[in-house]
């Protein structure tokens, strides 16, 4: 595999959606060199400067206003994706929102789901205790799981049964009767929804000994996480969730894993296993598909009327992926489930828009050269190795037709995957 094909796998698995340009820089330095770049960013990121989170006002009638804020909060977040240079940061940040799956269905309020962003964006590439012990502390995620109606005379199991099966051990590595007393460590915590806090009320909380994972001790949310984090399982779960979302579907070899686990943050975890990624394909998922393609346009949702952004979030859910709204605790699926029939028919949908807005630059890239050889520029322009002879044979036809030529590239099959 040619130098450029690598680099350019590394940055469609690292990023969002690389441009033909970072494609260019990266095959300069080389895959190595540029594997080491991606996790050594310059302090500064102009474009995450240029977007800045949003400030939200009061509530006055609350249940347009709470809307109104949930969705200002997902058209930042979106423009944000597309706008921030430290991609790596970007895209691991939106992991971690599928990982700590909180819906503003139930949530119900844009500050709350912006201050849970942030918490992510901040401890997203660090220790993965730290991210734990932020997240019990989370009001979205208490919330979602109703950690604010467990007490002491009526426990509540949810925050703690997916703390440990999805959030830092995985399924056979607890029994129910940990469900039970991990619960009654997790009691005492509420919600101010006004001041956007959670806080711990000690009368609320069971301090009596608990045994968890066969060890007694009086334990309260630091104690639990930390009893948690302690497991082997915790850092061979969460290589197996990177590895499962960046780099294969298939099982992660014994050797990745034992040298991944053993990594002390999330990033250094995230680059071994992306210097071992063997190049299987991936289906991305709609926000990376449209993330990557509003990049590789030129194309700003912050600068787009209202209600075009409002129309980019309706495409979104049309797909089957809205930020802030995964279906379930459990996230979004993965792989094919993104391949159905009604996919594939939004993905046409949303490429026409894009492809009817993309600024006349972008479109002179591929308009410049004989149409005999638009395909090819088409592929640069997208960050496509290779069309197959099957999708050739309808881009060529389109050849003429610049914006048709693009649409057609955005909804190609070869665009779809990573």
């Amino acid at each position: 595999m040619a130098d450029r094909e690598k680099v350019a796998h590394l940055l469609r698995r690292a990023t969002f959606g690389p441009t033909a340009e970072e494609v260019d820089a990266a095959e300069a330095k080389g895959p190595d060199a540029t594997l080491t770049a991606l996790f050594a960013p310059p302090a500064a990121d102009p474009g995450a400067a240029r977007t800045p989170p949003p400030k939200l006002g009061p509530v006055v009638n609350e249940k347009s206003d709470r809307a109104e804020q949930i969705r200002t909060v997902g058209t930042w977040w979106l423009d944000r994706m597309v706008q921030a240079e430290h991609q790596v940061h970007e895209k691991l940040t939106f992991f971690w929102h599928g990982h700590w799956a909180t819906s503003a269905d139930k949530v119900k309020s844009g500050p709350l789901m912006l201050g849970q962003q942030q918490t992510m964006f901040r401890t997203a590439l660090g220790d993965f205790g730290t991210m734990v012990h932020a997240m019990l502390r989370d009001p979205a995620l208490i919330i979602w799981l109703d950690g604010q109606k467990n007490t002491n005379k009526a426990p509540n199991e949810n925050l703690g049964r997916e703390l440990m099966e999805l959030f830092t051990l995985g399924v056979g590595h607890y029994t129910e009767q940990d469900v039970r007393e991990g619960a009654r460590a997790l009691t005492g915590w509420v919600v101010d929804q006004k001041a956007g806090t959670a806080t711990f009320n000690a009368k609320r909380h069971d301090d009596k000994p608990k045994t968890i994972l066969g060890q007694t001790g009086n334990y309260d949310a630091d104690g639990f996480a930390d009893l948690l984090l302690a497991q082997p399982a915790s850092p061979e779960f969460i290589a197996r969730r990177l590895w499962l979302r960046y780099c294969s579907d298939a099982q992660i070899p014994a050797d990745v894993l034992g040298r991944a686990k053993s990594k002390p943050t999330t990033a250094a975890m995230l680059q071994e296993l992306l210097a071992a990624d063997g190049h299987a394909e991936l289906v991305k998922q709609p926000v990376e598909w449209l993330v990557g393609a509003l990049r590789q346009l030129q194309l700003r949702p912050g600068d787009l009327p209202d209600a075009q952004r409002k129309q980019l979030l309706n495409s979104l859910n049309a797909l089957g992926q809205v930020p802030l709204r995964p279906p379930s605790v459990g996230g979004w699926p993965a792989g094919a489930a993104w391949l159905t029939t009604s996919a594939t028919q939004a993905r046409i949908k949303l490429a026409q828009t894009l492809a009817a807005k993309a600024p006349q630059p972008v479109l002179d890239r591929l308009t410049a050269t004989p149409a005999a050889q638009r395909p090819a520029a088409l592929a640069r322009l997208l960050v496509i190795d290779k069309f197959t002879d099957r999708t050739l044979a309808a881009l060529t036809p389109a050849a003429g037709d610049a914006r048709r030529l693009l649409t057609l590239g955005l909804a190609s099959p070869e665009y779809a995957i990573n």
